[in-house]
C-alpha cells in the first residue's frame, strides 16, 4: 500500500518539485479554517451560501455533516475542519458553505463544504506556487495542489476533487 502511494506521488509529481506550476496558475477563492488560509480553484466553485440547517444522514463519517436542500437539489455537506483533523468550530455569522462542482464516476456532482469564513478571490501566478512540502509521519498531502505565496502569507491550494474522494463518494452517489 505504501509503495503504491509512493508511486502515485512520483507519477503525479507531488512533493518532488516536478509539478508544472503553470498548470495551477489562476484565480482562487480563498477561505479560512481557524488561522490557516486555503484556496480553491475558482472554476470549481458553484456558489457561496450562508450556513443553514443540515439534515444528518446516518452511518456517515463524522466530517460528512449531512445534506441540505438547495433550490430543490439535495447537496451533501462536509465539514472541512473535521476532514482535516481539526476540532469542530462554533457556527458564527461568517461561517458559510462553499458549493463546489467536481467529477465523480464520470458525472458532475455538487458538494458543500463548511468553512469558517471566505476571504477573497486572488490571482496566483505560477511563480508564486511552490509544490507541497513532504511531510513526516506519512501525512496525506495528495489533495494539495501547492502552496501559494501571497505577500508574506501562504495559502494552501487544494485539489477539491481529491479532498472529496473516498468515503464522501458513498453519500454523493
Amino acid at each position: 500500500m505504501a509503495e503504491q502511494a509512493a508511486v502515485t506521488q512520483r507519477e503525479s509529481g507531488i512533493g518532488d518539485g516536478s509539478v508544472d506550476r503553470s498548470d495551477h496558475e489562476g484565480k482562487y477563492l480563498t477561505f479560512a479554517l481557524g488561522a490557516e488560509e486555503y484556496g480553491l480553484e475558482i472554476l470549481k466553485v458553484r456558489e457561496i451560501i450562508g450556513y443553514q440547517p443540515i439534515t444528518a444522514v446516518p452511518s456517515t463519517p463524522a466530517h460528512v455533516q449531512g445534506v441540505i436542500n438547495l433550490r430543490g437539489q439535495v447537496i451533501p455537506i462536509m465539514d472541512l475542519r473535521m476532514k482535516f483533523g481539526m476540532e469542530r468550530a462554533e457556527v458564527t455569522e461568517q461561517t458559510c458553505i462553499i458549493v463546489v462542482e467536481t467529477e465523480l464516476a464520470g458525472r458532475c456532482v455538487q458538494t458543500g463544504i463548511i468553512v469558517d469564513r471566505v476571504l477573497e478571490v486572488l490571482y496566483i501566478e505560477a511563480e508564486q506556487i511552490q509544490p507541497a512540502p513532504e511531510v513526516c509521519c506519512n501525512a496525506q498531502t495528495n489533495f494539495i495542489l501547492g502552496m501559494g505565496k501571497v505577500g508574506e502569507d501562504v495559502k494552501i491550494l487544494l485539489d477539491i476533487g481529491k479532498v472529496l474522494q473516498g468515503d464522501e463518494a458513498a453519500l454523493i452517489r
